[in-house]
């Protein structure tokens, strides 16, 4: 039943000491909170804690240890977030309880932050281009590293068993440093005097997109993970411009290599008008002769995107091996890789500004001070679809302006309110398992 339902293979974990009883013990509590999950009714569906401590603006919230359906004991698990601020903190929270953990010394307004997966820490980003490692038990500092880039977009990730730290540059380059020492590797300059603001990994861990979306005429460009982690004095870094300008969004697709889809002006068309984004679908593969080595990037699709009341700021996120999840102004669009429709929402009255995507739901937060929940279902004559369920609030519209970004787990919610007095506010929603 549990395999028939979720099509998860963690048999070993689930049925190695306690046979049918950990299988259905399993199977009724999973079954029971998406259930809740799914009809998000207040008061007996999930709780809501109000996370304050920061005096300014919120710039980044991340999970520390976040919950997973592939644990088998996840109604047990404590998730806990970290969130960075313009007022020079980090501070660890534990989402259920609504306490903050530990809170880091008072230094510059941070400009960003990302998880370190593979050391359990955060590495954030100050407005003097410092970057920092924290210990993400202890709340302290283990490393730093000086990028002299008031704005950093940070990219963590890890391959053979090391992590490392990709940094893109308001100079344009990328700085390629080990993690969690922030030694730094490389240097490649990808967009010149442009800052690198898309930065993103392949899910085979090969490849690395890296580009501006501050400049029309400018393409992205592939990098090759060995290249910039282990550079050679006597080769180039391995590289290659996706053959599209003007990219305003990009995503890989999670079940793919490195299947990339990209949002991006039309051919010859550089203005912001609702009716000329494109969005490509790409194949990255490494291409080895004789005597060199090369990427190819091969399109694989191509097709245009309509939204009404378009906008610069685009939202593009992959599902599986064949969804894309596109986000512009106040609409929600979900697509196949070929370009077919598959469905559309407005449920919100405000702009859409952060969506979170996973295997069991999506979920939108708007300035509007909503988040919409969707879940994904699938039908038997139309395949993979996505149902609008529920509103969740967060607050009062003269105290705030909106939420401004979210994150999830499996069985929580954590997002991030703009505070009409500027000291942001974290709204953590749990479902009750």
């Amino acid at each position: 039943m549990c395999l028939q339902r979720w099509g998860f293979c963690n048999i070993a974990v689930l049925g190695s000491e306690h046979g049918k009883q950990a299988w259905k013990s399993y199977f009724l509590r999973r079954s029971h909170l998406e259930l809740k999950m799914t009809k998000g009714r207040s008061g007996g569906d999930y709780t809501c804690k109000s996370l304050r401590g920061h005096t300014g603006r919120v710039v980044g919230c991340v999970y520390l240890s976040g919950n997973s359906p592939q644990l088998p004991d996840f109604w047990s698990s404590t998730p806990t977030v970290c969130s960075s601020s313009s007022d020079g903190t980090v501070r660890a929270w534990d989402v259920q309880q609504g306490v903050q953990l530990w809170c880091s010394p008072v230094q510059s307004p941070l400009t960003g932050m990302v998880a370190d997966g593979g050391h359990g820490g955060v590495i954030t980003s100050d407005s003097t281009g410092l970057l920092k490692a924290w210990d993400g038990q202890s709340g302290q500092e283990m490393s730093f590293y000086s990028s002299a880039s008031p704005q950093c977009t940070l990219l963590p990730y890890s391959m053979e068993g090391s992590s490392f730290l990709s940094v893109g540059t308001s100079q344009g380059s990328v700085h390629t440093l080990t993690s969690p020492s922030l030694s730094k590797l490389s240097t490649l300059v990808v967009c010149d005097t442009f800052k690198v603001n898309l930065l993103l990994a392949s899910p085979d861990k090969k490849w690395i997109l890296a580009g501006t979306t501050e400049n029309m005429d400018m393409s992205p460009k592939v990098l090759s993970i060995q290249s910039v982690t282990c550079p050679s004095e006597e080769e180039d870094p391995l590289c290659q411009c996706l053959p599209v300008s003007g990219c305003s969004a990009a995503a890989f697709l999670p079940s793919q290599p490195a299947r990339l889809a990209t949002v991006h002006c039309k051919d010859n068309s550089h203005s912001n008008t609702h009716h000329n984004k494109v969005l490509s679908v790409f194949d990255v593969i490494i291409k080895k002769t004789r005597f060199k080595t090369e990427i190819q990037v091969e399109q694989v699709e191509k097709f245009e995107l309509v939204f009404e009341g378009w906008t610069s700021d685009i939202l593009l996120e992959g599902k599986g091996s064949s969804t894309l999840v596109v986000a512009a102004h106040r609409e929600l669009k979900v697509y196949t890789v070929k370009g077919e429709l598959i469905c559309s929402f407005k449920d919100h009255t405000e702009p859409i500004c952060s969506i979170c995507v996973d295997s069991f739901r999506v979920v939108t937060a708007s300035r509007d001070l909503s988040l919409r929940v969707l879940t994904w279902k699938t039908d038997r004559d139309k395949g993979l679809t996505l149902e609008s369920r529920y509103h969740l609030l967060g607050g009062s519209h003269s105290m705030s302006r909106g939420f401004s970004y979210v994150v999830c787990d499996y069985s929580t919610i954590v997002a991030s309110v703009e505070a009409v007095d500027g000291k942001d506010v974290l709204k953590a929603y749990s479902f009750n398992s």
